[in-house]
């Protein structure tokens, strides 16, 4: 039995060895995944200048800290509530895709935190300052008309903002706009009142039309009426017996394609079997 315990005990000694080994192997490894950087933070020289990228590297236990940031690009959505230049309540709401740059990792996490601290520090403040500079500039009106523009603006803005903090956007969407209910109230009272001017004016001009197509008949018809009687003055009984023959004709035209109309030759004695009362 002794020889055999001695060997278990080798074969203990030898695996508690290689767990030890394994684990202190395991710790001076670490691994960034895709779409991730490190930022190495070391005890005695502080943070390193320059980020680790995409693999399995080794570090200093104790020593070196690994902060891992994602630089693929992340949504958030951000709600305002700022002024125009007439003073009316305005609700802004956007949408941007965002990164950090790989390069000013270091300064982020020196500077403003780790990758969880850095959006909620650095985006509702500059959003709150960009919105609220570049909706001040222009009316509620003009918000409305020149949607485009201000998006513009704000993009513009906000962009060069967020690059002072190491931070590339890469989409910037105005997604929601309204205002208060004063104002959108009096701008439906507007609307309302337009369609009704519109209206009226509708009526008006076609009125205006009407008058004139009475006016034009009765210049027609006054017209007419002196041709007639220039053509009886020169003409005299003529033209009444032409226009008689004229109607005779279209009488006797309409009635032969009456099929229930007879004609009853002159001078002949016709007899028609009558129903009885």
């Amino acid at each position: 039995n002794s020889p055999m315990s001695a060997s278990f005990s080798r074969l203990a000694i030898f695996g508690g060895g290689l767990f030890m080994l394994g684990s202190a192997v395991s710790s001076c490894l670490y691994t960034v995944r895709a779409g991730h950087r490190a930022v190495i933070f070391d005890r005695f020289t502080g943070i390193k200048d320059n980020p680790v990228g995409e693999g399995t590297h080794f570090l200093i236990p104790l020593v070196q800290t690994p902060y891992f940031y994602s630089v693929r690009s992340t949504p958030r959505n951000i709600t305002v509530t700022t002024g125009s230049k007439d003073l009316q309540n305005v609700n802004i709401s956007l949408r941007i895709l965002y990164r950090p740059n790989p390069q000013a990792l270091p300064s982020i996490l020196k500077e403003i935190g780790s990758e969880r601290d850095y959006p909620e520090k650095i985006f509702p403040s500059i959003t709150a300052e960009v919105l609220k500079a570049v909706v001040a500039r222009y009316d509620a009106s003009e918000l409305i008309t020149q949607r485009e523009l201000v998006s513009m603006k704000v993009r513009e803005d906000l962009t060069d903002r967020a690059r002072s903090f190491g931070i590339v956007l890469d989409d910037i969407s105005l997604t929601h706009l309204a205002f208060g209910r004063e104002f959108t109230e009096a701008v439906e009272a507007k609307q309302v009142s337009q369609q009704e001017a519109e209206r009226a004016r509708f009526l008006v001009e076609k009125e205006e039309q009407v008058k004139l197509a009475r006016i034009i008949a009765a210049e027609g018809d006054s017209q007419g009426a002196l041709l007639l009687a220039k053509a009886l003055n020169e003409a005299g009984e003529g033209l009444i017996e032409l226009r008689k023959i004229e109607a005779a004709e279209e009488i006797a035209t309409n009635l032969s394609k009456n099929r229930n109309v007879s004609y009853i030759p002159q001078g002949q004695n016709v007899l028609m079997s009558l129903p009885t009362q």
